[in-house]
């Protein structure tokens, strides 16, 4: 359960998240939230314990609250048919694991989770993922389910079935850090680079 803090700090991040977004996926500028500042992310002052949800990875499995213990991982919400922020941030999360992966004894997990489930089936989300050059986990599943999740984490999202077939969708661009005891340990807000995760991941991670 969500405890009445737990709430505000919620709320606080999604209108900080939310100057994010990404207006048909294009990038937009991003404003500091105020809180215990990396160089290019933002730590919870407390990791926020989530409540669970239920969806499906790109290899037919069960992704849940149980599946993100045991691993740091950096949650990225989009969809496959996202012409440019979607693959350029995957793309940079992947060249930061491997640049770091010499340095670091373990790496977190990259974690797209597709707000477009209606177009993102596992069979097409599993072959963008397997498109990049680092290993990129896609995850779907009804909406009420990834509702579950972004409401949870303050992510924006709008899908745009007026436009037609080719709708785009609104999202936010931050790039969520969840820790080993699966809860919301960081988030690192638009613009993104490989330099800002190679950069605040290193310190993050050891101090965890």
């Amino acid at each position: 359960m969500i405890n009445s803090n737990e709430k505000i700090i919620i709320k606080i991040l999604a209108f900080f998240l939310m100057i994010t977004v990404i207006t048909n996926c294009s990038n937009e500028r991003s404003i500091d939230i105020t809180s215990k500042k990396n160089e290019f992310s933002t730590v919870l002052d407390n990791p926020m314990s989530l409540s669970d949800f239920n969806l499906t990875a790109d290899d037919g499995s069960n992704f849940n609250l149980e599946t993100l213990k045991g691993n740091w991982s950096l949650l990225f919400f989009g969809y496959t048919h996202c012409p440019d922020i979607c693959p350029l941030t995957l793309h940079q999360l992947g060249q930061a694991n491997k640049a770091l992966d010499e340095s670091m004894t373990e790496l977190p997990n990259i974690i797209m989770v597709s707000v477009d489930p209606d177009r993102d089936s596992i069979e097409i989300l599993h072959q963008y993922v397997n498109s990049f050059s680092q290993k990129v986990i896609g995850v779907t599943g009804f909406l009420g389910e990834i509702n579950k999740l972004t409401s949870q984490l303050g992510i924006f999202y709008k899908i745009n079935k007026e436009e037609g077939e080719n709708y785009s969708v609104n999202h936010s661009a931050a790039v969520i850090m969840i820790n080993k005891n699966a809860e919301f340990h960081a988030v690192f807000s638009a613009p993104h680079s490989t330099e800002h995760f190679v950069t605040d991941l290193p310190k993050i991670m050891a101090k965890n």
